[in-house]
């Protein structure tokens, strides 16, 4: 269990970096990360801080694709938890 704790705040400090680097780089004018890599690092388990991340910087929030698709993401990996910790764990 500690293992996955730290696989998750490593995933999310990642998905912080990511999102204000983009954000960084859109309001200079220069390279971006692709929405599909963003979108890959919060399946992996830095939804919730990508999704705080960009409401607090105001990075992606017109986009339906982030703003719909990263709190359906966060819903599938909540039921996932519950159902591996009723296999698992109950």
């Amino acid at each position: 269990m500690n293992y996955f704790l730290i696989y998750l705040a490593a995933v999310s400090l990642f998905a912080v970096i990511i999102t204000v680097f983009d954000k960084i780089r859109a309001m200079r004018g220069g390279w971006r990360v692709r929405e599909s890599t963003l979108l890959i690092v919060s399946a992996l388990g830095g939804s919730i801080a990508m999704l705080l991340t960009m409401l607090l910087i105001r990075h992606k929030t017109r986009k339906p694709k982030f703003m719909l698709g990263i709190p359906l993401i966060i819903i599938l990996q909540i039921a996932a938890a519950v159902l591996v910790w009723r296999l698992f764990y109950a």
